[in-house]
């Protein structure tokens, strides 16, 4: 009898099991013996980590890992890596990929690109810096200068000159700050009020930096005045002042005072400004 005969109930299971038999076998064999053995099964490469590569380098790291790459269209920049360097790939590093991968790469761009430069003057360093990460700018040197306003930008520059709000600067560069120490100038000389009125010579006493000290009214008054004659020779000269004008100050001007410090005045107040009613008027 062949075995290919069907005459009974019994010979077609028997037919069946053994089509599901072979079956089974085929499945078994196509998954776990031809399809690991065609494509390396078990066998795979970690991705190295490739960002920072020259683009000059990728061919040489990658082909001796046995995988490829390809350039995306889009591209970024990072000022602390150089042109043509990988900003970002995928898959990323240390994925487990088989072998020829291709793995894609953004580029940094050649040419940084061009921001507007940001208004840093008037406010304070630590606005500055926030402000310079959001353009993506570097703070640089921070000079700190005479000024009464601590930590206070009086100027911004770029490569040693002063650049102006708005001015197109690259991406990445480096912002310099002139910054006020908050002391302002601690030493300066005193200024000459010889001949100046009360109200003008107070005024250019403030104006300085400096206090108003004493102020006395003398009937008699005459100005000592330095005069520096042809030859070089300084000599001293009397100088008669107008009636209620400075002939006298200490420090003498010139003198090297301190932020703050007091000055002392001697006005010419001569009895014939006397303006109070006297027994005459009355009558």
């Amino acid at each position: 009898m062949s075995i290919f005969k069907i005459n009974t109930w019994k010979d077609l299971l028997i037919h069946l099991a053994i089509i599901l038999g072979l079956g089974t076998l085929m499945i078994l064999f196509f998954f776990f013996i031809y399809l690991p053995v065609s494509t390396n099964h078990g066998e795979t490469i970690t991705v190295p980590d490739v960002r920072g590569v020259t683009l000059d380098e990728l061919d040489e790291f990658l082909e001796t890992r046995n995988l490829r790459y390809e350039v995306t269209e889009d591209s970024g920049f990072s000022a602390s890596m150089p042109p043509l360097a990988v900003l970002k790939q995928f898959p990323l590093p240390n994925s487990k990929v088989k072998e020829d991968r291709k793995i894609y790469v953004t580029l940094n761009a050649e040419r940084a690109p061009l921001v507007r430069m940001p208004k840093l003057v008037s406010g304070s360093v630590k606005n500055a810096q926030l402000v310079l990460k959001t353009y993506d700018l570097k703070l640089g040197e921070i000079k700190y200068v005479p000024d009464l306003a601590l930590n206070y930008v009086l100027e911004q520059r770029l490569d040693g000159r002063e650049v102006l709000e708005g001015e197109r600067i690259p991406k990445g560069s480096t912002i310099d700050l002139v910054v006020g120490d908050g002391l302002g100038k601690q030493s300066l000389e005193s200024p000459n009020l010889t001949g100046l009125d009360s109200e003008s010579a107070q005024f250019a006493i403030v104006g300085s930096g400096l206090k108003i000290g004493e102020i006395m009214y003398e009937k008699e008054g005459v100005a000592v005045v330095e005069v520096e004659e042809e030859d070089g020779t300084v000599t001293y000269k009397n100088q008669v002042v107008s009636p209620g004008s400075v002939f006298k100050q200490k420090p003498k001007p010139g003198s090297n005072m301190r932020l703050g410090q007091m000055v002392d005045l001697w006005i010419y107040q001569p009895d014939s400004l006397n303006t109070n009613p006297t027994i005459l008027d009355e009558e």
